[in-house]
């Protein structure tokens, strides 16, 4: 079991670095070049249930380029996220799988 959790923590953590030089890319040249930006604030629900879990969550968001976690709600399981364009769900929060296998 710590083992299997602490593989996820591993994949965790390698998907974070990737989804961060992703989305800088895609900052650099949507954002900065081709001036497209087109701010959006979506609320993001999650299957996270513990605190912790959906903490590491908003801050894995923030961390990456293009989106910044405003507001949590633990209770109803909801973050607030800003984004600089328009994204899907699964583009926003694409480490949600690791991180429950990882901590819940």
């Amino acid at each position: 079991m710590f083992l299997t959790r602490v593989a996820y923590g591993i994949i965790y953590f390698l998907d974070l670095i990737y989804e961060i030089i992703k989305a800088t890319i895609s900052v650099v040249f949507n954002a900065v070049m081709k001036r497209n930006i087109d701010p959006i604030v979506v609320d993001i629900e999650t299957v996270l249930e513990r605190p912790v879990s959906q903490t590491i969550l908003a801050n894995s968001i923030s961390l990456t380029p293009g989106t910044l976690s405003v507001d949590l709600d633990s209770k109803n399981k909801i973050i607030k996220v800003a984004a600089i364009s328009p994204r899907n769900k699964e583009d926003i929060i694409p480490f949600e799988p690791y991180i429950k296998k990882m901590l819940e």
